[in-house]
């Protein structure tokens, strides 16, 4: 099983948005309340659990995004 990035490849955000030019995708993702972030060559960067929410429909907030959580329970060592 390969593991995915944390963000989405480019040619990911070009199914997405339906443009293969950055500056497209940028104009895109920001008409259509993506968030983002630039590269140094100006290209989008997109989290992939905040646009797997963003497809099912879900507002991407800072409690739905994480993925799971867990604590360190060391109650049984020793």
């Amino acid at each position: 099983m390969e593991l995915q990035s944390e963000t989405l490849i480019e040619d990911e955000i070009a199914a997405i948005t339906g443009y293969q030019i950055p500056s497209k995708q940028i104009s895109w993702l920001a008409n259509n309340g993506w968030q983002y972030t630039l590269t140094g060559a100006r290209r989008p960067v997109v989290g992939r659990v905040y646009a797997r929410l963003k497809l099912a429909g879900v507002k991407p907030t800072t409690t739905n995004a994480v993925a799971e959580t867990w604590t360190l329970d060391l109650s049984r060592v020793g």
